[in-house]
């Protein structure tokens, strides 16, 4: 984090960070393919609306009812009696007694059909009835649609998005081309001190005659980056971390990483991404490092994966991190454009994974063994659910996988290696720790 501007860093990303690109061309034929699904919509839902209104207007005349059906099968029953007796297979005795209980049966059905008739519902009640399944069938697709679908997006399946995200991730735009798009105008302090203004400049000339003076690059880019000259900024701390060498901090790649964003108008560069990962190969814990790096997810449509990076950040974050902030305020939206269920909380979303207690695992050596595989696979369920909704450290995920590997569930184990790998991309040193523990869990590398 540069500690001398004056402004919420991150705050200003998340206004103008740009979102992810539609997927969906602009010109004429997206127009048309747009056009062509509403039509389709809304002539599938007016079919629907058609024939349920169809059954509400069909007189009851067009209709068999119970009754008719009973009636029909009595008389039938009398022509057979008469056919026996014809035959005389029954006696006129029995014949009498079975013709009156048919009869009074004909007689009892009929009686239900004209009740049933007289129950028939007033016009002004089935008018009403159409029109209310007409408006429900019709406008409420419609509302659905717009409530928890995505107007203006192909329907992509999951295997499609990822491949076009990380197409996007490849192709987006150079820090220069980004910075061309910003106005040269673009500061952060539209009237500095001109006091401010006139010691930047005397170091600047400074630097000219000293240019091997780490601290002095350092005070420069700096103060760049607090007038708002950001590009000036990230070239004097380019020059810092080139006379470290080896010895360049975390915190000079992550100072260095938002400094190129800031110039980029929020905009993760693959240079700032760059940046960020030899922040996180020094300290993968690293909060403005992490953040950014949320950011990227969000910004080449992996919002699965910036809502993790956020959440898990969020979660071991002080409240009073700069970074904290920017992240509740556009953590529930990620989430939900990631099909995840979520609601901030002014806690953690989860409790910190530990070990078992020594209480756990005496209970644990007194289990049968069936009950204690059950007790596993229970525990090990539990964590995979809360590492794909809400995240979490690279020696959770480690503990996940060498968990299935116990189990001799290699396939499972696989899957949760190859989203690791997306969770953590570019922290070398999680890498690492996930990779020991898939070798552990028997996965393929």
């Amino acid at each position: 984090m540069i500690p001398s501007q004056k402004f919420d860093t991150f705050e200003l990303c998340r206004a103008n960070s740009p979102q992810s690109i539609s997927l969906l061309p602009g010109d004429r034929k997206g127009y048309l393919a747009d056009m062509s699904f509403w039509i389709v919509t809304f002539g599938l839902a007016a079919l629907a609306a058609a024939l349920l209104i169809a059954v509400l207007i069909r007189p009851r005349g067009d209709v068999v009812s119970r009754a008719d059906q009973d009636i029909a099968i009595y008389r039938d029953q009398l022509k057979e009696l008469d056919r026996e007796i014809a035959e005389g297979l029954v006696t006129p005795e029995s014949a009498d007694h079975t013709r009156a209980e048919i009869s009074r049966r004909i007689l009892a059905a009929d009686a239900s059909r004209k009740q049933s008739g007289n129950a028939e519902a007033p016009i002004a009640a089935t008018r009403a009835a159409v029109a209310t399944t007409a408006l429900v069938v019709v406008i409420g697709t419609a509302g659905t649609y717009f409530w928890l679908g995505a107007p203006g997006y192909g329907d992509l399946p999951r295997g499609m998005r990822m491949e076009l995200s990380q197409e996007m991730r490849e192709n987006r735009p150079s820090q220069s081309e980004a910075e061309a798009q910003i106005p040269d105008h673009f500061r952060i302090n539209a009237e500095p001190d001109p006091e401010h203004v006139a010691l930047v400049e005397r170091l600047r000339n400074t630097m000219s005659r000293r240019p091997d003076d780490p601290e002095g690059w350092a005070l420069l880019a700096q103060n760049e980056a607090a007038l708002g000259n950001y590009r000036a900024a990230y070239q004097a701390q380019a020059q810092l971390i080139e006379l470290l060498g080896d010895d360049a901090t975390a915190a000079d790649f992550s100072d260095q990483a938002e400094m190129l964003v800031l110039a980029a108008g929020g905009y993760v560069s693959p240079e700032a991404e760059r940046a960020l990962s030899q922040a996180l190969e020094r300290d993968p814990h690293s909060g403005p490092a992490r953040y950014f790096l949320g950011l990227l997810h969000q910004q080449t449509g992996r919002p699965d994966l910036a809502f993790r990076t956020w959440n898990t950040l969020l979660q071991s974050s002080d409240p009073n991190a700069p970074w904290v902030a920017s992240i509740r305020s556009q953590i529930e939206d990620t989430a939900a454009r990631a099909g995840i269920r979520f609601q901030l909380q002014d806690a953690p979303a989860t409790p910190a994974l530990r070990g078992p207690s020594s209480e756990e695992m005496q209970a644990a050596g007194d289990m049968t063994p069936e009950d204690r595989q059950t007790m596993i696979e229970g525990m090990v369920g539990g964590l995979a659910d809360r590492l794909a909704n809400n995240g979490g450290t690279p020696e959770e995920w480690a503990q996940l996988l060498r968990a299935l590997g116990i189990l001799d569930r290699q396939d499972e184990a696989q899957d949760i290696w190859a989203e690791a790998q997306q969770v953590f991309a570019g922290d070398s040193t999680a890498l690492t720790i996930l990779k020991d523990a898939a070798t552990a869990a028997g996965v393929s590398q």
